[in-house]
């Protein structure tokens, strides 16, 4: 808002424009259709359909006040208003128009009026951190809705600052409103609309005490922790009071999203588009140089070479922080932008140092490294997992183009589910091994897949890869195509069950996997590629291809620690599952595990949709088998005992 005063906003405004405004608001609100307008006064009306509450801020009159609007604005039903006493009266009619048609729909209404008040605040601190957070919870003396303040209060006192938990008190009252302000509705209008008022003070912790700026990390605690405790709050009214039955608290969140979240999904979408990390840091002569690495007796370093790099590095991450986060009312949404823009950064910086050291710095912020227990677990395969099973054995192996037609055959069947699938499976000069890039299936021209492998290995790359990307295609968020940040773990955790679900699983597969987290290890504490290549083929007894394709894929591009996230997000995965995990959440599209509880939000909410497409390896009795195996909880080496060699 502007700093001109609202009574100069609302001398622009005659009465007739503004009983057609109120008019507008109250016919979409008895119609239960989304309600975004601009006030007479300089505030804001948002409501997403019929919902029996109300969350409303009144500005202090004469100032603005933003930070604490923002705690607001990720319901789906608020009211942003100013405090000045000219438009009391208007704001009064206003909300009183709501309550009455929104308590029609639902039986009962509920207000909730916020405000800040500094005396929560400490007297003294120490200075080096914000205070905890405090809350004040006003309600009514007579005919108090008692679980409904109890869920409130609870849910307040997990809200956190700096490992404090929140200090709430609740104060029974006649008069429920901020100072120097009538309350929002009459005693008899409360009545009339069957609405039940309360209070909420905020210590504004979320502010320096002594210069008065906004502390960023601190609102972002205080706005989803209050989100979190007002939607809990809701759920115990609409359960208790109202006809609205929601079967989780979730399902009382916002659904419309405004323009902002669109344009912020499409640009980091567009710049996730413009390269393919790993294809740029995957060599283009894997098989040429491992010719010149044995001529020379395994004693030099290949040299490998790269695709040329099509971006520019500085452009790309200007274009990043172009992007206005902070105009993203949504904490959920904003949390999930926030995380990819970084690891977008993270990737452009990576991409820019191919070949140098710092390429290795960049992937170690963005894959991680192994882990003392994933280390130790990984070693454990190496000693108890004999080397030389039949799995390496090629002399039953299938060509690129053999391997192509089943894969071609693989997404005819889910063609039938999605004629339009676009999906292809192309054989490329360029690539080694088995890549999904951009939706489309790519087989490196020397491939060689053994018998027992072809179901496992377009399980791992259809039936996981390209389905969650397609699945993904199809919700309104292009972030669950192209992938939300730190998305490889579980990707490639998923995709390894996937192969265990579909029979191909074998202890050879794992041994592979574990050598790979070695490997990881070796790169990140010193060794050079001759050194990692001799440790697998000399201590761990992988054939001398074996070897050196695993030292290729670990140092590539100058260090590539990707290869720790299949075994890690597999170990992850088992203990997801045993914990009662659901598998249609993780095909959704390509996100973390830890991203799960936000994306099953996100579904309560309607805000994405289900699945399009069911993989395969799903499908069977035998399959759904495996599936009730890993939910009655097994670990790895539970697992690696019930494989085949």
């Amino acid at each position: 808002m502007s700093a001109r005063s609202n009574k100069s906003i609302t001398a622009n405004k005659s009465p007739a424009s503004v009983e057609t405004l109120m008019g507008d608001i109250a016919r979409s609100v008895e119609a239960g259709r989304q309600v975004r307008r601009r006030l007479f006064d300089g505030g804001l009306v948002h409501i997403d359909r019929h919902l029996p509450f109300l969350c409303v801020y009144r500005r202090p009159a004469g100032r603005d006040d933003p930070d604490t609007e923002r705690l607001l604005t990720s319901e789906a039903s608020y009211l942003l208003a100013s405090g000045d006493p000219d438009v009391q009266a208007m704001v009064s009619e206003l909300v009183y128009e709501i309550a009455t048609l929104q308590s029609r729909a639902c039986g009962a209404f509920l207000l909730v009026e916020i405000w800040t008040n500094p005396n929560l605040l400490p007297r003294e601190t120490d200075g080096n951190s914000p205070p905890a957070p405090a809350f004040r919870i006003l309600a009514p003396r007579h005919n108090a809705p008692m679980a409904v303040i109890e869920r409130l209060q609870q849910a307040l006192r997990s809200v956190r600052l700096r490992r404090c938990c929140a200090r709430v008190s609740v104060d029974y009252v006649r008069r429920c409103a901020p100072p120097g302000m009538k309350p929002l509705l009459t005693a008899g209008r409360l009545k009339a609309s069957e609405c039940t008022l309360m209070g909420l003070e905020i210590a504004p912790v979320y502010r320096d005490m002594e210069r008065g700026e906004l502390l960023p990390y601190a609102m972002r605690a205080v706005r989803q922790g209050l989100g979190r405790a007002l939607k809990q709050s809701f759920y115990e009214f609409a359960r208790l009071y109202s006809r609205h039955k929601p079967v989780h608290y979730h399902e009382l969140g916002r659904r419309a999203m405004t323009r902002a979240v669109y344009e912020t999904d499409r640009q980091l979408a567009a710049i996730d588009d413009q390269f393919d990390l790993i294809l740029q840091a995957t060599p283009v002569n894997v098989n040429s140089a491992w010719h010149q690495f044995r001529r020379k007796r395994f004693a030099a370093i290949p040299e490998f070479h790269y695709r040329p790099r099509t971006i520019d590095p500085a452009q790309i991450k200007r274009a990043l922080y172009n992007i206005p986060l902070e105009s993203i009312e949504d904490p959920t949404l904003a949390l999930l932008f926030e995380e990819k823009r970084r690891e977008l950064d993270r990737k452009v910086s990576m991409l820019d140092a191919r070949g140098k050291p710092e390429f290795l710095y960049g992937s170690m912020q963005v894959f991680g490294v192994a882990s003392e227990s994933l280390l130790a677990a990984a070693n454990r395969i190496l000693e108890k997992v004999a080397p030389h099973t039949h799995d390496d054995k090629q002399s039953h192996a299938l060509d690129a183009n053999a391997f192509a037609r089943h894969a071609r055959k693989e997404l005819a069947y889910y063609k039938k589910t999605a004629p339009s699938l676009p999906a292809t499976v192309q054989i490329r000069d360029d690539i080694s091994g088995l890549i999904v890039s951009q939706g489309h299936f790519l087989v490196g021209s020397d491939v060689k897949v053994g018998e027992n492998r072809v179901e496992a290995s377009i399980q791992h790359e259809v039936g996981v890869h390209l389905v969650t990307y397609y699945n993904g295609l199809v919700q309104p968020l292009r972030q669950l195509h192209v992938g939300l940040a730190a998305y490889d773990e579980t990707q490639e955790g998923l995709a390894v069950l996937a192969e265990y679900l579909a029979g191909g699983l074998n202890r050879s597969r794992l041994r592979t996997l574990a050598a790979r987290v070695v490997a990881v290890h070796l790169l990140v504490t010193g060794a050079d590629f001759i050194e990692t290549y001799r440790v697998l083929h000399r201590e761990h007894e992988f054939n001398q291809y074996q070897a050196y394709y695993i030292a290729m894929r670990v140092y590539r591009g100058g260090g590539l620690t990707k290869d720790v996230v299949y075994l890690r997000g597999l170990v992850d995965l088992l203990a997801y599952f045993a914990g009662g995990g659901d598998m249609e959440v993780l095909l959704t599209g390509k996100f973390a595990l830890q991203q799960a509880p936000f994306i099953e939000e996100l579904s309560w909410r309607k805000v994405i949709r289900p699945p399009m497409l069911r993989p395969r390896f799903l499908e069977g009795e035998s399959r759904q088998e495996g599936l009730k195996r890993l939910r009655s909880g097994i670990d790895l080496s539970s697992l690696v005992a019930g494989l085949t060699p």
